[in-house]
């Protein structure tokens, strides 16, 4: 589950990591009254779950009470693109107000699991800003990467490795390492897969502050975190996955052309590799789970359905607990409710396969049966090329 900047630098703050004073509104109004408790100047910044604000127009500086006014103006109610929102962009509702600081140096920190290695990796460079994506993919020996032992946790040869990596001068290093030590903690008490600031910056007055705040928490630990669960803003899911939810499907949406439908996770994850390995774009994911019955197979079409985008389905079962002729007739009566109006390709395994496989084939529907996985992959992969 993601958060809002001001909600993630709430928590930075009872981790005494230091952000810098502001206030939130969602009028021009409030806004207005914000900037002039803090005083001049002052930045005003879009809150929406999503990067690359500042280059988006989200993000500006306001030096006078007409440009404060302005700014809140232009941003408020706009909809606001950037590389992670995709072109449809996320309608800024919400503006976070903080009294401007002078820069010295900006900074880039951030803390991710890394399953590859078991640890909770500390990532760093000397170049943060907009473009830490250009300065990773341009020169990446700028960026430094440091696994810590998630069982021993973070230790002080962790932190001495991140700043000397820094290049921090001698009289913000206590600070820094306070501050690092804060973030882990935040991190590991909240089950977060991301805590990032990006700025992070060094004043002119030799203060370090978070700029920024980025937070993503697990949302299988939402239960032990009911301070985050109350953080929610609705306003911010896909209107797609926000409504499979309510009938209990796992959904996500990804921007292909080819809807699937699987029954487990583990399952879905190879489905899409292999439908991208035929040449083709998984359009979404979406896991029924392993009790489906012909109302969620329904409800699964609808979700589909409903983005213009997809030209096939590709229905990858495994029928254990659930029998292959009784999802077959469920996939034929859910077709048949939905008026499908796009090819689907059926590809089950297990319990009256065969039985599944006739079923289908005498529906008189667009319905193709499929021997194996790659059979599946390769005749969705022909029927959206």
């Amino acid at each position: 589950m993601k958060i809002h900047e001001y909600q993630a630098k709430e928590l930075f703050r009872k981790y005494k990591v230091p952000t810098p004073q502001g206030g939130v509104g969602s009028t021009v109004a409030e806004i207005e009254k914000i900037a002039a408790e803090l005083g001049l100047p002052v930045a005003v910044k879009a809150q929406i779950h999503a990067g690359g604000r500042g280059k988006g127009g989200g993000v500006k500086v306001a030096r006078t009470t007409e440009e404060v006014t302005s700014a809140a103006s232009a941003i408020l109610g706009m909809t606001l693109v950037t590389k992670q929102t995709g072109p449809e962009g996320r309608l800024v509702k919400t503006l976070l107000v903080e009294k401007g600081v002078a820069i010295a140096k900006e900074m880039y920190l951030s803390l991710v699991p890394d399953r590859a290695t078991a640890t909770i990796t500390i990532i760093a460079s000397q170049d943060g800003g907009m473009d830490i994506e250009e300065v990773a993919a341009k020169t990446p020996e700028r960026i430094i990467k440091v696994p810590v032992n998630p069982i021993t946790g973070i230790r002080g040869y962790h932190i001495n490795r991140v700043m000397y990596g820094l290049e921090l001068e001698k009289e913000l290093m206590k600070e820094f390492a306070a501050i690092l030590r804060g973030l882990y903690s935040l991190f590991v008490d909240y089950d977060c897969s991301l805590v990032e600031i990006n700025p992070l910056i060094i004043t002119e007055d030799k203060r370090i502050i978070a700029l920024d705040a980025k937070m993503d928490i697990d949302s299988n630990a939402l239960y032990r975190h009911a301070d985050v669960v109350a953080m929610h803003d609705p306003n911010e899911d896909d209107p797609t996955e926000a409504e499979a939810a309510k009938f209990n499907l796992n959904y996500i949406n990804l921007g292909g052309n080819v809807g699937n439908m699987v029954n487990g996770a583990g399952l879905a994850m190879a489905t899409m590799d292999i439908i991208k390995q035929a040449g083709a774009e998984p359009a979404n994911f979406l896991d029924v789970g392993g009790g489906a019955n012909a109302e969620m197979v329904e409800n699964g079409f609808r979700i589909i359905l409903s983005d213009s985008k997809v030209k096939g389905i590709l229905i990858n079962i495994f029928g254990g607990i659930l029998r292959c002729d009784v999802l077959a007739q469920g996939v034929v009566q859910a077709a048949k409710k939905v008026q499908l109006s796009v090819p689907v390709v059926v590809r089950m395994e297990g319990t009256n396969v065969e039985e599944g496989r006739r079923i289908l084939t005498e529906s008189g529907l667009k319905l193709i049966n499929a021997t194996d996985l790659s059979d599946a992959a390769r005749k969705v992969a022909e029927i959206v090329a």
